[in-house]
This record gives structure tokens, sequence and C-alpha cells, in this order.
């Protein structure tokens, strides 16, 4: 609780020790202490409306509050005045701690920062500003600290609380070699890593930047209620007006009564209820995603999100991991052991993401490579134990005069001889990224009705990851120009009440991105133009996460269609009891504080996912 929301509360519990004191006294006594608690809990309200009003901002709630009061102890209503003003400042407060508990769960992310950075140069730790930290940097991070930018450690091992970063809650264990992400705290040990990037393109910073822009998009809901309350508030003042001479003055009513109607009436048509609820209710959605890893940026993408039927995803880095590796291994001579030893000798020193793929297979392979030679297209040749290997494609072989044997298995074959004799085929391929099954399973038990896999693979491949993900279409060998029209031929083809998403991560993929209704970036290897151009971003590269957010943006939809029917409906009853005289100041400030407090509460539930 904020100093001002504790002090609002202090005055509260003092005005009302003081107005139950007065009901307990007689006459002037009790005028008295109902006029001083009217006072001590509302005299920032009449304040508020003073200044607005010399802004020429009339109409307010504080403007109606302070009206509606000030006539009531005219009329000599002092517990009615006093009452009013009460459960008016109660409600404003329940608004007050509301909006906070939805900005914490936000800007909880925003504590991810860190605040220094300890450089090691020439023996020397020097402490500096994270924005100091430069490409190639070692950093040094002891127990107790966040990690200042992107990095590899260099020496050390530690567990890293990485949950207001990726939203993993369990600590993870790191050690020599291994990537850790900016913003993550070192929990125990002493960590020294090199920078791989600046503090700006790092994790945390690409972040921070997100969740300053969050706010700036409003969902399609929040801006006609928006545009509804500007003109809104205008014409139940004129009502108002209507409503308190027109009886007195054409067909003789008492003025008072009828002043009293009219009062009673702006109060109730006070739309706070909807102007705050509406709002508050995508914030908390935006607040529950950022509690499991995911930053959305602005309420448009959960509306979007709710009413999305069709998801296209990327398929390198998204659906699959975008990193190869070995999927298997055919000898037709020796052993498979002996087949990646050959192998892995020959591409130890390319950069190929193949010959990569074959060395962490086999990363200590014993024996001696010489005379390497690669042929850009084909492959790599060598002398190995004195005898002439050769590991690369078909074409090598058959440019040494040898027939590999053909194989159906998805992914790039790779074909070993040695002295002219085939020995074998080792096929290297991405991998379906884990749990991408069962997310498409449970996406398709939300709601979602088509799921289309865009890739620049050939047939075969992307046939292969289609089945094995779940993916019912895909569109294989595209371009990506390619890979925009044809999502600008799926957004032609839906219907006018639903939303298509796209999920990707590349460079590539931003254009795409950009033109989806929706569009979600994988926030960990993510290239920083997807990351722009996204609408969500999933800050741990987790398929799985995109069911919750679905769940979110669902519900988040569902509670904001409530407030906005409760609040109508209610108000619209209230309205004409109280033009009718049925309706009492206390229905009034129901309809307006007390409206706005159980869409208020209603909206909460969104944190529950």
């Amino acid at each position: 609780m904020t100093r001002k929301q504790k002090r609002l509360l202090v005055r509260i519990a003092a005005a009302l020790i003081v107005f139950v004191a007065g009901l307990f006294l007689k006459e002037w006594w009790r005028a008295g202490c109902m006029i001083a608690a009217w006072i001590i809990v509302g005299y920032d309200v009449l304040w508020a409306a003073i200044r607005n009003i010399l802004r020429g901002q009339l109409f307010d709630e504080k403007f109606l509050m302070a009206l509606a009061t000030i006539c009531a102890l005219a009329m000599q209503d002092w517990a009615e005045a006093a009452a009013v003003m009460l459960f008016f400042q109660v409600g404003e407060l329940f608004e007050s701690l509301a909006v906070e508990r939805s900005r914490r769960s936000i800007t909880g992310l925003m504590n991810i920062r860190p605040d220094t950075a300890t450089v090691l140069k020439d023996g020397e730790e020097i402490v500096t500003e994270p924005e100091e930290v430069k490409l190639g940097d070692l950093l040094l991070v002891r127990a107790g600290e966040r990690i200042p930018t992107d990095g590899v450690i260099v020496e050390g091992e530690a567990s890293l609380d990485t949950a207001k970063v990726t939203g993993e809650a369990m600590p993870v264990d790191v050690s020599a070699g291994m990537r850790v992400v900016s913003g993550s705290v070192n929990l125990n040990g002493v960590l020294t890593i090199r920078a791989e990037s600046a503090y700006e393109q790092s994790t945390v910073a690409r972040i921070l930047t997100l969740v300053e822009t969050a706010a700036e998009k409003k969902a399609q809901t929040e801006r006609i209620i928006t545009k509804f309350a500007r003109f809104y508030t205008p014409a139940v003042i004129g009502a108002a007006l209507l409503l308190a001479l027109i009886p007195p003055l054409v067909f003789h009513q008492p003025f008072a009564e009828w002043i009293r109607r009219a009062l009673t009436f702006l109060v109730i048509s006070c739309p706070c209820a909807l102007v705050i609820s509406v709002p508050l209710s995508f914030f908390s959605g935006m607040g529950a995603a950022a509690k499991h890893g995911i930053v959305v940026k602005g309420g448009v993408a959960l509306e979007q999100l709710a009413r999305t039927k069709t998801l296209v995803f990327d398929k390198t880095g998204t659906l699959t991991e975008g990193s190869f590796s070995v999927q298997s291994v055919h000898c037709t001579s020796g052993t498979e052991q002996e087949l990646l030893r050959i192998a892995a000798l020959c591409e130890q020193y390319s950069n190929h993401p193949v010959a990569q793929a074959i060395s962490s297979a086999c990363p200590d392979p014993k024996g001696e490579a010489r005379n390497i030679r690669e042929q850009a297209g084909y492959g790599i040749t060598a002398e190995i134990d004195g005898k002439t290997a050769a590991v690369g494609n078909a074409r090598l072989l058959a440019s040494l005069g040898i027939a590999p044997e053909e194989s159906g298995e998805v992914g790039t074959h790779v074909y070993v001889a040695c002295d002219g004799r085939y020995l074998g085929m080792i096929s290297v391929a991405d991998s379906l990224r884990e749990g991408a099954k069962e997310t498409l399973s449970a996406l398709r038990e939300q709601g979602i009705e088509r799921f289309i896999m865009l890739t620049g693979d050939n047939e075969r491949s992307a046939k292969y990851y289609a089945e094995q993900s779940g993916v019912t279409e895909y569109h294989a060998q595209l371009l990506p120009q390619d890979k925009v029209g044809f999502f600008e031929d799926i957004l032609s083809g839906k219907k006018k009440a639903e939303a298509v998403a796209f999920v990707g991560d590349g460079v590539n993929d931003a254009p795409v991105l950009t033109v989806a209704d929706v569009g979600i970036a994988m926030g960990g290897v993510g290239s920083e133009a997807a990351v722009e151009a996204a609408d969500a971003v999933l800050l741990k590269d987790d398929l799985t996460k995109l069911p919750t957010l679905l769940r979110i943006a669902k519900k988040k939809t569902a509670i904001a269609k409530q407030n906005i029917a409760f609040a109508l409906i209610v108000k619209g009853i209230c309205l004409i009891l109280g033009a009718l005289g049925y309706a009492p100041m206390w229905l009034a400030i129901f309809a307006d504080v007390g409206v706005a407090v159980l869409t208020i509460l209603n909206a909460f539930r969104t944190h529950k996912n």
C-alpha cells in the first residue's frame, strides 16, 4: 500500500469514528459531527472539483460527488451527505488498490534491471553502469547480484533465479560454457562471464522497452468505452438539468424534490465503473501474462487473441528447436562410433551448422585429420589414419566414383567414405520442439480450428514436421516475401469476427508478424526485429505458454464484457428509479461506487490464471 493510500485509509477510519459518534448525538451536535466527517474524508474531493472547474473540466465523478453532497447538506440531510462521501472514498481506495495491484504485476518486471556491473580489466574490478558494458567485456557476478547483460560463463558454477525474465520458477544450475541472460539473479557462487552483447541489445533491455510501451496499445473495447464516456457525461448532465427544471416550471412541481431527483440521477449516471473496470480488465490480463514470462504489448493483442481461430507457425526455431543434431547413423561397414569419429575429425574445423552438429555428437574424436580440403557445395576430404576420407553430400561421393545408398529419412544426409569404400550415412536434422504436439492439442481444445505452417524447407521435410507436430496444413519452399503473400491470403479468407495469429522467431518472420492480427515472437532466441514487430513475446522459448496466453485472453475478454453488461443494466434500472423518485442517494452511490467496486473485483479474477 502506498503512502497516499495509507493516508486515505486513515482519513476514512477517522471520519467513520466521527460519523458513528454523531449517530448517538442530538440535533446540532449530530449535524456538527456529520459535517466534520464529511470534511475529513472529502476535502480532497472538494478541492479537486474546484480545481477542475477552474480548468474547465466539469463533468467528472468528483464534481458529481461534491455537488450531490453539498446539496444534501443544504437540505439538512447531514448523515446522508457524510455517508455518501464516505462510501465514495471507500470506492476510490478500492480502485486505487486494484490499479496498484495490476501495475505491480507488470512493473515487477522492471526490477530485473541490474543496478551496476563489475568489469574485469587487467586484473582489476571496475564497478560501472550496465550501459557501459561492451561486447567481449569480462564481468564478475557475485551471489545476490543480477547479470548485467547476456553472455557466456567463462569460469564458475552457480544457481540462477530466472523467474522474472523467463517465468521459470525453479532455479537453473549453470557452469562454464553455458549461456546466461541478463536480469537473472546469481543465487550462489561467483561467475566470470564474457559479454555477448552491449546492455542496449541485452534481453533485460529489450524486455524493459516492451513493458514501458505495453500500455500504449488500447483494445478496441477500451477505445469504445473512452469515446462513450466523452459524449455520455455531457448528455446525462443535460438530462439532469431538464429533470430538475421542466417538472417545476411546466407542471408546477416542488423544486426541492426534483432537484433531489436530478442530483440522484447525476450520481447514478457517473460512468466510472465502465471507464475504470474495462481498462483494468485488460491491464490485469497483461499482469497475469507477465507472471508466466509473457510480455503482451497492450490490450489489443489480448482482445484479438480471444477472437483467434487460426494459428500460423514458422517452422525453424518455432515448432522446431532451430538447431541441427544427429538424428540417426546408418553403417554399411564398421561401427557407428567409427563412422562418427571419421566424420567429426573431418568436420571439426568447419563452421557449417551440419558440421557443428556432427562435432557435437562426437565431441572428442580420437586421431588427427591432415590435408583437410573443403569443397563448397560438396563436402570435405582429409587424410585420417593414413587413409583418404570423404565426408559430404551425394555429389561429393559421385565425384569420387562412389554410389551412396538412398534414404527416405527427413533431414540433411552426410555420406562417409574411406579409400573409395562407402561406410555409411549420418542423418542431421532439426528437432521438434519439446511439447509442440501437446501444445497444439491444448490449443485445439481451446477453440483454435486451423493450424498452418509456413517454411522454406522442401516438401518432404515440411510434411514430416507438420505430421509430427499436429499441424493440419503447410506450405513449403517459401521465401520470406512468399510468406507475407501466403499470410495475406489467409487474412483475406477469414471471417470478419475472427482473427489470425502468427508465431515466429527470426528476422525473416518480422514482416509476417507485422501484418498478422496478432504477432507472437519467441523472445529467447528470437531476433530483435521479430520481438519489435510482435504484439506478444514469449520471453522463454516455450510453446507450452501459448495455451496459457490464449486462456488469459479469453477470460479477460469475457470479464470486460461482463463488466460492461452489468454496469449498463444496473445503471439503466437505477436511472429510471432515480428519475421517478424511487432511488434514494444511497442507491445512487451504489449504482456508481458500488458497481465500480464490484466490476473492479471481477476484473481481478484474471490474475488467477
